[in-house]
């Protein structure tokens, strides 16, 4: 079975792995419930660091960029089940159980859920699917468990349906503030002007108002300088700061730091321990 596995195809998913791993430029469509079954998850966003571990419950609001990284436990194991809880599915729900959004949700846009006795068998009862592959797993019985998932939530935290039942599209924020808070996802400008409430031409018209500079350009110019103070104030390797940063190989961050500053990052990491230890 490969990880992550489709137990529902591209509604529930089933991931495990033996080592850590860190997984950069995550972006959620959707809704996600994550339901931990072994090992820890760690989620950070510009706003947000939540840790979890076994038997745990995280609930992701869509339309975020974030950083995963994804721990095993002592035991060696990382399980988790993953549910998307797809605008389409969601409308469907509320129509059938008549559900509204009352209010606009004004919360964290990531929530640790409250344990109860409810949820925990809820959890249980996916494990067996997970594990299996999916193999006795109809669809139909998919839905289920998801529409049982949802009125659970609900039964526990009334008010996330504001949360979950809200289909407005993302309204036109402070692109400055986004941008400076968001500009080390390695993600498509495309995706930075959803994000951003706004149609592509739209993000590229402010955003030159806003930098004097295209997106592309202020980007890469921003994380080079993030890359420079990192080695010069904290000592850092560019090995270990050019994914985090947004590169997606060594070279071409160092081929981009070079015609910058005129000296490789490996060199200005060589000059700085050398002159500290003079």
């Amino acid at each position: 079975m490969e990880s992550p596995a489709e137990i529902l195809p591209g509604v529930i998913f089933y991931s495990y792995l033996s080592t850590q791993r860190k997984q950069k430029a995550c972006f959620w469509n959707h809704h996600t419930l994550i339901l931990q079954v072994s090992g820890k998850f760690t989620l950070e966003t510009s706003a947000q660091s939540i840790s979890m571990g076994s038997g745990e419950m995280l609930l992701i609001g869509k339309n975020q960029l974030g950083t995963l990284t994804k721990t095993p436990g002592e035991n060696g194991s990382y399980e988790t089940i993953v549910i998307s809880l797809q605008e389409d599915l969601m409308r469907k729900i509320a129509l059938e159980e008549k559900i509204k959004c009352q209010e606009k949700y004004i919360g964290s846009p990531n929530l640790l859920i409250p344990s109860n006795e409810f949820l925990q068998g809820y959890f249980q009862s996916i494990v067996p699917y997970a594990r299996s592959s999916g193999a006795t797993m109809t669809d139909e019985m998919g839905i289920l468990k998801v529409k049982e998932g949802i009125k659970l939530l609900l039964l526990a935290l009334p008010a996330l349906r504001n949360f979950l039942f809200d289909y407005a599209e993302p309204h036109k924020i402070d692109l400055e503030k986004f941008m400076l808070n968001n500009f080390h996802f390695n993600v498509p400008i495309e995706k930075f002007a959803q994000l951003t409430g706004r149609s592509l031409a739209g993000f590229k018209r402010d955003f030159q108002k806003a930098f004097d500079l295209p997106p592309r350009q202020w980007l890469l110019s921003r994380r080079l300088d993030a890359a420079k103070s990192l080695i010069e104030n904290k000592h850092l390797k560019p090995s270990a700061i050019y994914l985090d940063l947004g590169f997606e190989s060594l070279s071409h961050f160092s081929h981009a730091f070079k015609k910058k500053f005129g000296l490789m990052p490996s060199q200005l990491n060589k000059y700085i321990v050398r002159s500290e230890q003079n």
